[in-house]
This record gives C-alpha cells, sequence and structure tokens, in this order.
C-alpha cells in the first residue's frame, strides 16, 4: 500500500498526525509561488559525515556478500554519534543514529562495535541506538515495506539525525525486490525522513552481475551511492580489504569522490585501525607487463614492493590463462 492508497485515517498516522485535523490540514498540498518559495528560510543542509552525508540526504552502499559492508556502515554510524571520523571521511560534530541491524549475531555486532570503541579517540556524544534481531523475543524486526514496520520505528526518533537500515533485504521484506511498486512505500518513508530533518543510509547486496540487486528505482531519490568490491588481486589471507567507489554523488567532484582502498589492520596496541590508499595500477597487469620484458620474478618482487608469493600467484595465473609461454613472455 502506498500513500496514495491510505485512507485519511491511515494517512494521519503515517505521518504522525493526529486523526483530529480537519481534513484540509491533514491532506492539503502545500503549493507555493515562486516569489514565496524564494523567501522561505528553509533549513541549511549540514554535513553529518564530510563530505558525502548530509542532513536531510538519502544515500545507498552496496556490496556483495562478505565485502565489508557492515564494517562501513558501523564505521559511520559511530563516526556521527563522536563526532569523530572513519576512512577518509569526518563529522563535524556527534548526531544521534538509529542503527536497524537485521540480520548480525548480537554478539558479532556487540564484538565489532567493541573493537570501534576500543580504537578510537573519541566516545560517543549523541544517542547511538540499536535494533537488532536477537534482543526481540516476543516480536519479529520491523518490516519497513509495511505501515506497520514504519510506524514501529517513529517513536523511537528523538533526537536522531542519521537511520542505517542493514539491510534493504532484511528489513524491507514485503513485495518483491526486483518490482518498483514492491520499493515506493520504503521510498515514501526516506522522504518523510528527509521532510523531518533526518538522513538515510541503506545498506544493500549486490547481484550476480555486480550492480546493486533488485530494482533500479531504489536509485532514484538517492543522493549518493557508494558501492564496495574486492581488488582485482584480493587473497582470502588479505582479510577486510575493499574499494570504494562512488557511483552517484549530487553536488560532489574531484578529490571527494575519488575511489580509494581500505584494509582494516592492527596498530601496535593491537587496537584495529583502517589505512587508506590510492587504487593502484592492477598489480596484474603491472606483472605481466615486467614479465614480457624479461623481469625475472623476485626482482618484480622487488621492484613493486610486493610479497614474492603475489607475484608467483600471479605468474601461475598467468600461465593458467594462456598469457605466458615459458614462464615469461605475455602474449598480448
Amino acid at each position: 500500500m502506498t500513500l496514495h492508497d491510505m485512507s485519511q485515517s491511515e494517512l494521519a498516522e503515517e505521518l504522525g498526525e493526529a486523526t483530529t485535523k480537519k481534513p484540509e490540514e491533514t491532506t492539503g498540498l502545500q503549493i507555493v509561488n515562486l516569489d514565496h518559495f524564494l523567501t522561505l528560510q528553509l533549513p541549511v543542509r549540514e554535513h553529518i559525515l564530510s563530505p558525502w552525508l548530509n542532513t536531510q540526504g538519502i544515500a545507498l552502499i552496496y556490496a556483495p556478500r562478505g565485502v565489508g559492508k557492515t564494517h562501513v556502515a558501523l564505521g559511520i554510524a559511530y563516526a556521527v554519534a563522536s563526532g569523530g571520523e572513519f576512512l577518509r571521511w569526518q563529522a563535524p560534530k556527534p548526531r544521534g543514529v538509529l542503527y536497524l541491524d537485521g540480520e548480525m549475531p548480537a554478539n558479532m555486532l556487540q564484538e565489532r562495535l567493541a573493537a570501534i570503541v576500543a580504537a578510537s579517540p573519541k566516545k560517543i556524544a549523541a544517542p547511538f541506538h540499536i535494533l537488532t534481531p536477537d534482543l526481540q523475543p516476543t516480536m519479529s524486526m520491523p518490516d519497513l515495506s509495511t505501515i506497520a514496520g514504519r510506524m514501529a520505528i517513529d517513536p523511537h526518533l528523538e533526537n536522531i539525525e542519521l537511520i542505517v537500515v542493514d539491510n534493504i533485504a532484511t528489513l524491507c521484506r514485503s513485495g518483491r525486490e526486483n518490482e518498483t511498486e514492491s520499493w515506493r512505500p520504503v521510498q515514501d518513508w526516506a522522504l518523510r525522513m528527509r521532510a523531518s530533518n533526518r538522513a538515510v543510509l541503506f545498506i544493500h547486496h549486490a547481484g550476480k552481475k555486480g550492480t546493486q540487486r533488485g530494482a533500479s528505482a531504489h536509485e532514484d531519490t538517492i543522493d549518493t551511492i557508494l558501492s564496495l568490491s574486492r581488488p582485482s588481486d584480493y587473497s582470502a589471507t588479505d582479510g577486510a580489504v575493499f574499494e570504494i567507489h562512488f557511483e552517484k554523488a549530487r553536488s560532489l567532484l574531484g578529490d571527494a569522490v575519488k575511489p580509494f582502498t581500505a584494509k582494516l589492520t592492527k596498530n601496535k596496541e593491537g587496537k584495529q585501525q583502517w589505512v587508506t590508499d590510492e587504487i593502484k595500477e592492477n598489480a596484474y597487469i603491472q606483472i605481466a607487463g615486467l614479465l614480457k620484458n624479461g623481469y625475472k620474478q623476485h626482482e618484480i618482487a622487488e621492484q613493486l614492493n610486493l610479497h614474492k608469493s603475489k607475484v608467483s600467484r600471479y605468474t601461475q595465473k598467468a600461465k593458467s590463462e594462456g598469457l605466458l609461454v615459458n614462464g615469461h613472455d605475455v602474449i598480448s
């Protein structure tokens, strides 16, 4: 059911308004002429997380399973609630966060948040509220595709400026994911959150082709879309490492949307830390080029500052793909 299908009382409830209001106060459209519109004192959009997440912003982060979506979502949420930083992004001041977790076991979520708290130089200075399945013994998680699900969230929005929906598949369950009509109630809700001066960050899965899963209508009202992907030279032994690409970014240009890699490591104290770097030329291509020019594997490892095992792995990959003859000649 969309807003257009609701009765007057249902619409009033959906908008959080009293049903005792006169019909014209509840359902009347507010239309203004240009002169009046230009004199309106509208809220100034500020950075929640500079440079890409603003107050009243609607954003989407998607990636294949296991790449690091929740790592990023939790890092963003904590940075916003603490007025801190995450990766290459800075929260100018603390703001309230409501984190809707749709699938992670509570003990794993607790473990990840504890690691973030231990590593951060800043503590939260604004509400950071968490809704997670394991703490709901008598009822299921709300379905934001339904009126009841959206209304269940409303009482918990006081002092909240960012809502993280992690993820669309588990928290927007009704209807079919690849149908535009199934997304419209969630889209209407996100727009209502924007009108109430809140930002929404959706977390989503990538499909088999690598793009965001489901209806393309997911993207229509979204200001910023980030995709996470494994580096082409990724190995399971590398742990949590991924590339971040901006696929849609309204009003952002230049370095603000430049892609980069992020890797989760540990510092000298054993606390987790994220290291970012520019996306360099594909190491596989570099190695293939040097092999073509007669370099030995140990020479390539030294020149590119790579471990010998990685050079050996790429050499074997090139052989298996028919790119190498006698171990060093690359067929172009």
